[in-house]
């Protein structure tokens, strides 16, 4: 029978003790809720019934994320403008509220595989369309955008010279601008120009002034993704892979269809 000399057997159970705190320290993150942070509303993507429940497509897809990796879901209220700094105060574990990867996002966090793409639009009211390409005409007009947005720096560095550019805390405020006439276009979300402006309509009051614009990547980035913070590698590879799974069961595509009514994918 084999003997341990006692140094050989304390450095044993020294391991033993350390692997069973660290498989401990494993379940019980485990068991806790897993915190999803998000800018509410943001239809069709995150918002409230009238019963105050919360859904959306991004709410399913995270709920059905999370029914996948075995966590339980803790949804976070943020407003968009602090909303990273959030996750790096440990407010939340993630954010998966439509953010587009972008080079300057990524030097901040950690992203996930994209999960859908996000067009932005033109829009006015009927009857005062804008040319986006005709800079002369666009001399003098001012432009909405909701403030801290990928489209607030867009309009800003490119129109910033020529037009007078008015930023707004939420969506809501933009539209309600746009359709009383107070804006002479604004620079808005395609799903937020659908959800608060209905331009889809035939009878709308507001129209589309442009083609759903995706470029360049270098304001609009790849696609949008969940942000974590950069250590938690671990968890951005469970939402890979259970996303992908997603994608490939045809899952995705009925939460998509359940929720809008053009292509998202990417």
């Amino acid at each position: 029978m084999r003997s341990f000399s006692r140094p050989v057997l304390l450095s044993a159970l020294l391991g033993l003790t350390a692997l069973s705190a660290s498989t401990l320290v494993t379940t019980a993150q485990a068991d806790e809720p897993l915190k999803l942070g998000v800018d509410i509303p943001f239809e069709p993507f995150e918002y409230r019934l009238p019963d105050g429940t919360l859904t959306g497509f991004e709410v399913e897809l995270g709920e059905e994320v999370c029914r996948r990796i075995q966590r339980q879901c803790e949804w976070v209220e943020q407003s968009w403008d602090g909303i990273i700094p959030g996750l790096m105060a440990r407010k939340y574990d993630a954010i998966m509220s439509s953010m587009a990867i972008t080079e300057e996002r990524r030097q901040q966090v950690l992203f996930s595989e994209p999960y859908y793409s996000n067009p932005s639009v033109w829009v006015t009211l009927r009857g005062s369309e804008v040319d986006p390409d005709d800079r002369a005409s666009l001399e003098g007009l001012t432009v909405g955008v909701q403030r801290g947005t990928i489209r607030d720096r867009f309009i800003t560095d490119t129109y910033g010279d020529i037009m007078e550019v008015r930023r707004y805390a939420t969506a809501e405020d933009l539209a309600l601008d746009v359709k009383t006439g107070r804006l002479d276009s604004a620079f808005m979300y395609y799903p937020l120009a659908l959800a608060n402006l209905q331009v889809d309509e035939a009878d709308s009051e507001v129209v589309v002034s442009s083609e759903l614009i995706r470029e360049p990547k270098s304001y609009f980035g790849h696609g949008v993704a969940v942000a974590f913070r950069p250590r938690d590698e671990d968890l951005a590879a469970q939402f890979n892979q259970a996303l992908a799974e997603i994608k490939e069961d045809g899952t995705y595509d009925e939460l998509m269809h359940k929720y809008v009514d053009y292509d998202i994918k990417i």
